[in-house]
């Protein structure tokens, strides 16, 4: 389906000032190459801002009939014929002909230039000869190195493009890099970019890389190649030219080959290096081939089937990139992201991408027979005998997902590839014949036959039954024929966008197809745009702020829909970057009635979960609440932990939650109520939420909607008001809420350190605050998986030493005893009696907090991996019983019983006889 609007892509036009019938052109850069019929001379004239005026002109050695320009390198190849011979040239520094020399020099590549230095001057052009042993039938120039490209009848050969440096003058040459062989195929059109290289006739079209690795499970020595070329040749003849008899003509079906498939038809193509390059050998890898059937409806004919247009669109990373201006050497920078194949028939366009994936991405349908077509990053221009007629494109948005496969997210978005393409105008002119596009030009050649048109626009006036064998007077031979050489500018990026913005109004009000559908249309121009390596910072300046301002466009439409595209409205509006109050003020700005769309409330939903910097006034936190309480009642509690709405007033949030809950009670509802209350400073209201509800129903509450607890901030976790109220009132069930947080992977073990830091931070404590260590120990209880149980397990041993070397550190009472411990988590293990029997002579060391216990506990228990404990002891002496015990239990279980047992008799020997009961068994026994 191809949409049909009337905006304006092109602009004023100008008449190219050629006295004589133009028969080929060219362009580039700034300036358009014209031959006229019969001469040997090629026009150029410059491009200006207002006028088309001569710039110079220059004798070519034949008759020209075909001729491409280079922007690398700034060179013109021409095919010429004279005496029925064809050749091929190149023309350089050619620019010297405007300031009036005419000094001329030709020679042939593959000389050495430092013979010719004594006819080398920087103000002559020079003209150089490329022998070939075919006939040159197509040439094209690769856009983005500059090389060459020549198709011959059974041959394409490749021209590297290189500069010398002779006598401090940059010469450009060229090196005959690599010839390929072609059977099967005739080609009347080729494509050269980047190494890809697309060939045309007819009716086939095959597109292949050249590659200096071989494909995968390729090992075809040279002889079995040609034995398969020749092989594969006898089956080409048969299938390209159909038997032809009295009565039948036997033609090929219609194929699509892609990728590996490749190598199933007709044609082979095999390369041979020249030996001039030190490169590896090249390899040819194939890619696209497509076959169509001609129509003989109309007789023995394929017109109204040929295949005409073949081009390989290149589009540029976005980056650094440096282009060569007039003759100076450089190497260019662009890097190509993507890569388009187009090529067309009489009455449909085939636009392909070959990048990662070989994948038709648009078909266009046109109205009447094409004559030409040309792509470009932004439109498809296609001219019929009297349209010149302007088709959107989807390179943009293919290079896009190309060149960034997550753009498709919440974040980031682009119109899909799959969008349909629409006609944006369809411009009249008489006889159209050639287009060619350039920068922000289009050039089209137009030949008319002037009293045939004049008769035709009488015809159409006069009645149907006027017979179409009237006399016509004869035209004379002055007026037969008209003609006219047009420069039609394209309409400017942002002037172009701002009128499809307003024409897409129209569709506003209905909430239709059309008004997304054109300014996604707007959309993929800007991209287009943007992605031009070429763009001034002031024109990208201007360009992103239209880019910013389209998102918030799409934005707005998705948001009023209802339908599965609905959420595209989050990513819109997150790349136009418009604040939450922006983009709420424009949606109530637009939706009078209370009647919020499902895009809206989803990006709306959305961005309050996310921990944005951004808080919200009062008065929008209000129209937040009412638009929830409206549409979505069950999402305020959610609403109201954002940190967004911060200033939203604590008695309105109580109001509408007094209404939730009369629907439906919850424990989320009455934490969220409880928090209100807080800000209130109503203690009386946030006692009677809390106990309505088990500890353990608040726990799923919280596990509900983290940010009662805590809310993060440019990754810092920080804790909420009712949690530093929890640390003061309700510790135990703070700790519980915090390990079932990492249980359910709502906080990690670094971040819930953070978050006791933070609560504590205020208290003098030292690193590991006491309710860290609890979290910790509570973690542990609940039995943590082997991946994260070693980590817990060193940072309380690490804990656990650091507080018994320092005897008088603050002691602070755990939630959790030693017995606790031992009684409620296996890791923690018994102590053994010989243990208590040492230290039960001293004093208790650090009685409220009972680290010491603790951690002879750990180092009894089975998960502590001992040896990973070794290097503590370093730090802990043996000047008493209590820090000898460690010692001892880290040797018992090393199995160093004798050891041990010296050491006890020395400093504690009435605890030898329970070590020898306890840890000294069977196999020990001879101790």
């Amino acid at each position: 389906m191809v949409q049909l609007y009337n905006c304006h892509p092109f602009g004023s036009q100008r008449i190219v000032p050629t006295k004589q019938a133009p028969e080929v052109f060219c362009c580039g850069r700034d300036s358009v190459f014209v031959t006229c019929a019969g001469g040997c001379k090629v026009e150029v004239f410059n491009v200006g801002q207002e006028l088309c005026h001569p710039l110079c002109s220059f004798n070519t050695l034949g008759k020209v009939v075909h001729m491409s320009y280079s922007d690398i390198g700034d060179y013109l190849v021409t095919i010429e014929e004279k005496n029925n011979i064809s050749s091929l040239r190149a023309y350089v520094n050619w620019r010297c002909q405007t300031a009036g020399s005419s000094r001329v020099s030709v020679r042939m590549i593959g000389l050495q230039l430092e013979s010719l230095q004594s006819g080398i001057s920087k103000d002559q052009m020079e003209i150089i000869e490329m022998p070939l042993s075919d006939s040159p039938l197509c040439l094209s120039c690769c856009p983005v190195r500059g090389d060459l490209l020549v198709g011959c009848r059974s041959k394409l050969v490749i021209f590297n493009l290189k500069y010398t440096a002779v006598q401090e003058t940059a010469m450009l040459d060229f090196d005959r890099f690599l010839v390929l062989h072609i059977s099967g195929m005739v080609p009347s059109q080729l494509c050269f970019c980047s190494g890809h290289i697309g060939v045309l006739n007819d009716l086939e079209v095959l597109v292949f890389r050249l590659n200096s690795e071989p494909p995968k499970g390729t090992k075809t020595t040279e002889a079995e190649t040609l034995s398969i070329k020749g092989g594969k040749q006898g089956l080409v003849v048969a299938a390209s030219h159909p038997l032809e008899c009295e009565d039948f003509v036997m033609c090929q079906r219609p194929v699509e080959l892609v990728g590996e498939d490749c190598q199933a038809c007709s044609i082979v193509v095999t390369p041979e290096s020249t030996g001039l390059s030190m490169d590896a050998q090249s390899h040819v890898i194939y890619m696209l081939y497509r076959r169509f059937s001609p129509d003989f409806t109309d007789g023995f004919s394929v017109e109204s089937t040929r295949l005409h247009s073949l081009q390989l669109l290149p589009m540029y990373k976005t980056g650094n990139h440096f282009l060569a201006t007039d003759t100076k050497p450089t190497t260019s920078q662009k890097e190509v992201s993507s890569l388009f194949c187009f090529f067309s028939m009489p009455h449909a366009g085939f636009l392909y991408t070959l990048v990662n994936a070989v994948e038709l991405i648009s078909v266009y349908q046109y109205p009447e027979r094409s004559q030409q077509a040309v792509l470009t990053p932004q439109f498809l221009h296609v001219i019929t005998s009297n349209n010149l007629q302007c088709f959107t494109v989807r390179c943009s948005a293919a290079a896009a997902r190309e060149e960034d496969p997550y753009i498709d997210t919440t974040m980031k978005t682009c119109p899909p590839v799959s969008l349909d393409v629409c006609t944006l105008r369809m411009q009249l002119f008489i006889g159209l014949k050639a287009i060619q596009h350039f920068n922000n030009y289009v050039i089209i050649l137009t030949k008319a036959d002037v009293e045939d048109m004049a008769n035709k626009t009488r015809n159409t006036k006069s009645s149907a039954s006027r017979k179409a064998s009237s006399v016509k007077n004869k035209p004379s031979s002055e007026s037969e024929h008209g003609w006219n050489l047009y420069v039609v500018s394209t309409t400017p990026t942002l002037q172009l966008y701002k009128e499809m913005v307003e024409y897409s109004k129209r569709y506003e009000t209905m909430k239709t197809y059309g008004s997304i559908h054109l300014l996604s249309e707007a959309h993929l121009l800007l991209r287009a745009a943007l992605i031009n390596p070429d763009l001034v910072s002031e024109e990208k300046e201007e360009l992103m702020a239209a880019f910013r301002e389209s998102c918030a466009y799409l934005g707005d439409c998705f948001s009023r829909l209802d339908t599965k595209n609905s959420h595209l409205a989050l990513p819109y509006y997150k790349m136009s970057c418009l604040s939450v109050s922006d983009v709420i003020e424009r949606v109530l700005s637009k939706d009078l009635e209370e009647d919020y769309g499902k895009g809206f409330m989803f990006y709306l939903k959305h961005s309050l979960y996310e921990e944005l910097d951004e808080q919200l006034s009062e008065v929008v936190a209000l129209k937040v609440l009412q638009i929830f309480n409206a549409t979505e009642p069950s999402q305020l509690p959610h609403a109201l932990c954002s940190p967004c709405m911060t200033n939203a007033r604590p008695q309105k949030a109580m109001s509408f939650l007094k209404t939730l809950e009369a629907s439906g009670p919850s424990a989320l509802t009455s934490l969220t109520k409880a928090a209100m209350a807080l800000k209130m400073e109503d203690l009386q209201a946030y006692e009677a939420e809390m106990q309505r509800y088990s500890e353990m129903q608040l726990l799923y509450g919280f596990l509900e909607e983290p940010r009662l607890i805590f809310t993060r901030r440019d990754r810092e976790v920080i804790p909420t008001e009712m949690a530093v109220h929890f640390r003061d009132t309700l510790p135990g069930l703070l700790v519980a809420v915090l390990v079932t947080f990492h249980e359910n992977s709502k906080i990690s073990l670094k971040e819930a350190e953070s978050f006791f830091k933070a609560l504590w931070n205020k208290t003098g404590e030292d690193d590991s605050p006491q309710m860290l260590v609890d979290f910790w120990e509570a973690r542990l209880s609940s039995y943590p998986p082997e991946s994260i149980l070693q980590d817990i397990l060193f940072k309380l041993t690490s804990h656990y030493v650091c507080r018994i070397c320092k005897p008088q550190h603050a002691c602070v009472k755990s939630l959790k005893s030693p017995e606790d411990l031992r009684n409620s988590c296996s890791h923690f293990g018994v102590i053994s009696p010989w243990i208590t029997k040492m230290v039960s002579s001293e004093p208790v060391s650090c009685a409220a907090c009972g680290d010491l216990m603790k951690l002879q506990s750990l180092l009894c228990g089975p998960s502590l991996d001992i040896v990973s404990f070794l290097p503590f002891l370093d730090s802990i002496p043996d000047s008493n019983n209590s820090y000898l015990s460690i010692h001892l239990i880290c040797a018992t279980r090393l199995l160093n019983y004798e050891g041990s047992i010296e050491r006890l008799l020395d400093r504690c020997p009435e605890a030898v006889t329970l070590y020898a009961k306890h840890e000294i068994k069977d196999g020990s026994q001879k101790l």
